[in-house]
C-alpha cells in the first residue's frame, strides 16, 4: 500500500461555482478518509515505518506482538542471519539486532539495519540498551543468539559479560527472559570437553540450545526453519503442553512386485503442517508416515503399507497419547505381492482385498482417546459431502472429522477447502486457505475438545 495522495483542485477555467462546491466537498471527504486511515495505520508513516518491513506477517501471525532481540557473534554463520531476521518478521515479530565487534568483521551492521528495519546496537551507551530490552521491565520477549561462537557460549556459562551480546545474555538470564542459543563452529571445537560442559550447564539453567547440524567437519548453524519453529514454540500458546499427539500422514504403498506399488496422490503436506502446529503449541509430536520431515523435536516412524501404519500406531499408543489425528490416505485395498517382477506387455489381473481400518481398531482399544479423522470424496455436492462425513463421524466414533471434495483440489496442492464437523450438533465449520492456516484451525478445534472433556 502506497502513501495516499492528497487530492487537490486546479481552479483555472472555473465556470460552474455550484459544481465547484460539490467537487470540493467530495475532495474534502476523500482527504478526510485518507487522513483517518493514516492516523489508524501508523506503520505507513515514513518516519515510523522502514520500507523493508512490508513483509510483516506475509508468512503467518504467529509472532505478532513479540519483540525479539537477535544477538549476532563472530561466526561465519552470521551471513545467514539477514534471512533469519526476515523470516521472523514474516511471522509478525519485531526484531532488534545486537552485534559483537567480531560479528562486524563478517557482516556489516547496515545489512542487519536493512533486514530488521531498526538501528543495530553495536555498543552500549547511555540508554543502557541491554537493560532497556532484557532488564526486569525490558521490551524483549526473547533473546536469540544466532550464531553463538565457542567464545560467547563460554562467557555466558561463566557469567563473563564483556561484549554487547554477553551483556544482553547476562541481563536476560537474570531477568528470566527466554534465551535461545544457536551454536556454530568447527566440529572439533564443538566436541571440546569444556564446550560440551558449558552447553550442558546452559541447558540446566533452562536455556534452549538449537542445533548445530554436524556435517563436513563443521557444527553448522541450524536451519532458519528450525530456529523460527523453536522461537514460535517458546513464545507461543502452550495450549498443548504436556499433551502427546500422534499423526498419520501422506499415502501408504501396497507392494505388487519388487518394483511396482499401489498408492495414491496424498502428499502429506497437511500432515506436516498439523505436526508443526501441534509442536508450536507445546505438544510432544509423533508422525507415522513414509516421508521424512527431518525436523528436530518431532518424532518420526517410517512405514510403507497400510498394515505397517496400523501396527505402528497401535504399538505407539501403548505409550500413552492424548490425541490421534488420522490424516493419512491409508490404502483401502492391498494385493498379494509377487516375489518376482511381473513381465511388462502382458495382461494381468490384480486380486485386491480390504485392509484393516486403523481408526476402528484404535477406538476399540482406546475409548478415551481424542480421534480426528479425514473424509475425502469426489464429485459430490456440499450436502452429500456433509452427510457422508457425518455418517463416518458417528460410525467410527470420531471426535472431529475434516471433509473435503478432492476432485476440486487439495491433494498435493498448497491450499485446500475443508468442512469441520464435531460430535456436538451444530453448523459445520467451513475453512479454506493454505494448509498451515487449515492446520491451525484444526488444532484450535482439538484444543476446544480437550477443554470440554
Amino acid at each position: 500500500m502506497k502513501t495516499p495522495l492528497i487530492y487537490s483542485k486546479n481552479h483555472k477555467d472555473q465556470t460552474n461555482p455550484s459544481k465547484e462546491k460539490s467537487d470540493q466537498r467530495e475532495m474534502d471527504r476523500i482527504n478526510e478518509i485518507y487522513n483517518e486511515e493514516g492516523q489508524n495505520t501508523a506503520r505507513f508513516k515514513a518516519e515510523e515505518f522502514h520500507p523493508t518491513l512490508w513483509i510483516e506477517e506475509n508468512r503467518s501471525s504467529s509472532l505478532v506482538g513479540k519483540t525479539i532481540v537477535l544477538g549476532v557473534t563472530g561466526s561465519i554463520g552470521a551471513v545467514r542471519v539477514v534471512e533469519l531476521a526476515r523470516e521472523l518478521i514474516r511471522n509478525g515479530a519485531k526484531v532488534h539486532a545486537v552485534m559483537t565487534d567480531a560479528a562486524r568483521h563478517i557482516l556489516h551492521p547496515d545489512a542487519l539495519h536493512y533486514a530488521t528495519g531498526n538501528s543495530v546496537i553495536t555498543e552500549l551507551g547511555g540508554r543502557v540498551e541491554h537493560v532497556e530490552f532484557c532488564g526486569l521491565k525490558g521490551r524483549a520477549d526473547i533473546l536469540l543468539i544466532a550464531p553463538a561462537t565457542v567464545n560467547t557460549i563460554g562467557k555466558i556459562a561463566s557469567g563473563i559479560d564483556d561484549t554487547t551480546v554477553t551483556s544482553f545474555a547476562t541481563t536476560a538470564i537474570g531477568s528470566g527472559i527466554p534465551l535461545i542459543i544457536v551454536p556454530a563452529m568447527h566440529e572439533s571445537m564443538y566436541k571440546h570437553p569444556a564446550v560440551v560442559e558449558n552447553i550442558i550447564k546452559l541447558k540446566t539453567w533452562g536455556l534452549l540450545i538449537v542445533g548445530p547440524k554436524l556435517e563436513e567437519g563443521i557444527a553448522k548453524i541450524a536451519s532458519n526453519e528450525e530456529i523460527v519453529l523453536e522461537v514460535e514454540r517458546t513464545l507461543g500458546k502452550k495450549s498443548l503442553k504436556n499433551r502427546k499427539v500422534i499423526i498419520t500422514s501422506g499415502s501408504t504403498t501396497e507392494t505388487l512386485d519388487p518394483i511396482r506399488i499401489l498408492t495414491n496422490r496424498a502428499s502429506g503436506k497437511t500432515g506436516r503442517e498439523l505436526a508443526l502446529e501441534a509442536y508450536r503449541r507445546g505438544a510432544e509430536v509423533t508422525v507415522v508416515h513414509r516421508n521424512r520431515l527431518n525436523i528436530p523435536g518431532i518424532w518420526e516412524i517410517l512405514v510403507e503399507s497400510a498394515a505397517e501404519m496400523t501396527d505402528a500406531v497401535l504399538y505407539e499408543l501403548q505409550k500413552g497419547y492424548d490425541i490421534l489425528i488420522s490424516e493419512a490416505a491409508i490404502a483401502d485395498y492391498t494385493a498379494e505381492p509377487s516375489t518376482e517382477k511381473r513381465k511388462s506387455g502382458e495382461e494381468f489381473i490384480l486380486k485386491l482385498k480390504p485392509t484393516r481400518k486403523l481408526i476402528k481398531e484404535c477406538r476399540k482399544r482406546y475409548s478415551d482417546l481424542v480421534i480426528i479423522g479425514f473424509k475425502a470424496e469426489t464429485g459430490v455436492g456440499r450436502e452429500e459431502l456433509l452427510r457422508r462425513a457425518t455418517a463416518t463421524l458417528e460410525e467410527s466414533k470420531l471426535d472431529l472429522i475434516a471433509a473435503n471434495d478432492v476432485g476440486k483440489g487439495g491433494m498435493g496442492t498448497e491450499e485446500n477447502e475443508l468442512y469441520l464437523i464435531g460430535r456436538k450438533k451444530g453448523q459445520p465449520k467451513h475453512i479454506s486457505g493454505n494448509k498451515r492456516k487449515l492446520a491451525a484451525s484444526i488444532i484450535e478445534e482439538i484444543i476446544e475438545l480437550l477443554n470440554d472433556k
